[in-house]
């Protein structure tokens, strides 16, 4: 099936509906990752009747700097009605019979629609993109019942996806308690007060590699980290792993404190310290420890943190037989963590390919009778 791409201004109109009475709805930010946000705006002695509503299905965006960017915040609101800064341009469907509200949300999801959009805006103040220039862009729009299939596949993705994150979170929240009863309610003052360069290597991680792939491949399957790229931290994949499993890396600036345990092999540690192990099953232990401590760089040339800082960092050391046993049950938590963001990524992997297909001319035969419920991870 040929899909026909519409303007985008011809399937919505403008929102701009006022606090006028002053009704206390929570106030929402809008990030650029295209998600509503609590605002921690200070509104102390503002006039919120002139803030504008947002009701369920209605969409917010911000045109501001879309060129430098490159991406385009936009989202769909869903729930109760909510009040939002006067800045931002608000619109909704005219037409559900003709046009889903959430299928076009998973087009302005896609990174060819924020391409799209950047590009539109280069020709616009301060890279900022007009309204008229939006609403002159197009999208595919098929069927109304090939909507439906299409939205109804991608929220069993998107459900799935949600329910491992909250189990993540429970897992994690489950560990953090774990730690706390074991070496916080019942420490014991007879543990061994140690430096942390001496119950473990430290070393600088590096720059990137020459083998450096942005992308992960069948070769370039090793992961390389660094603070400040991504939430995760991961910067790339590369062909060769410099360092062990279960060593832990510290933010070597920037945001100092922040600390990982990865799970796995990994190489260059761009701008991260790496700290390797020395004494048995205590990994787990120092990663914990250390992501409460709060380093001080202070005299560091350009906020940096180094090896000699962290390496005079004082911790306790547990005796064998606890650090043996707190081991074994949180290798379990971490085991099913690691599971699960795993799961979660192939998800992912499964919702942006969602998102690819909905421009291709194959729509309607891919996305027509499939058993969402039967994606194997």
């Amino acid at each position: 099936m040929q899909l026909n791409y519409k303007p985008i201004g011809n399937y919505i109109q403008p929102v701009d509906k006022r606090n006028t009475v002053l009704q206390d709805f929570p106030l929402m930010g809008l990030s650029i990752s295209k998600e509503f946000i609590s605002s921690v705006a200070n509104i102390i002695g503002t006039d919120l009747s002139n803030y504008k509503m947002i009701k369920n299905k209605q969409f917010a965006c911000s045109l501001m700097q879309v060129s430098r960017d490159g991406k385009m915040p936009v989202a769909m609101y869903c729930g109760e009605a909510a009040i939002m800064s006067p800045a931002y341009p608000m619109f909704e469907v005219k037409n559900e019979n003709e046009l889903l509200p959430e299928y076009l949300m998973m087009w302005f999801s896609r990174e060819e629609f924020d391409r799209q959009a950047a590009y539109y805006a280069v020709g616009g103040v301060r890279g900022n993109l007009p309204w008229e220039d939006f609403c002159e862009m197009t999208f595919p729009l098929p069927p109304i019942a090939h909507q439906r299939a299409l939205v109804a596949e991608y929220n069993a993705v998107q459900n799935r996806i949600k329910l491992s994150q909250q189990l993540i979170q429970t897992l994690e929240q489950t560990a953090q308690a774990i730690y706390k009863k074991y070496f916080v309610e019942e420490v014991d003052e007879s543990w061994e007060k140690v430096k942390l360069g001496e119950v473990s290597d430290i070393k600088a991680g590096g720059d990137k590699p020459k083998t450096f792939s942005e992308t992960k491949t069948e070769k370039c399957f090793v992961p390389i980290y660094s603070n400040g790229v991504t939430n995760d931290g991961l910067y790339g994949f590369t062909d060769k792993a410099n360092y062990s499993k279960n060593s832990i890396t510290i933010s070597a600036r920037g945001t100092i404190g922040f600390s990982v345990l990865r799970r796995e092999n990994f190489d260059a540690i761009v701008r991260l310290l790496v700290l390797i192990p020395k004494i048995k099953n205590s990994a787990i232990y120092l990663w914990q420890t250390i992501k409460g401590i709060e380093f001080d760089n202070s005299g560091s040339v350009q906020n940096q943190l180094t090896v000699p800082q962290v390496s005079v960092v004082e911790i306790v050391i547990p005796e064998q037989e606890i650090l043996d046993k707190y081991n074994s049950i949180s290798e379990i938590i971490f085991n099913e963590i690691n599971l699960k963001n795993q799961e979660t990524q192939k998800l992912q992997e499964l919702q942006s390919l969602l998102l690819a297909k909905m421009a291709s001319i194959e729509n309607n035969r891919v996305f027509t009778g499939r058993n969402t419920n039967a994606v194997t991870i």
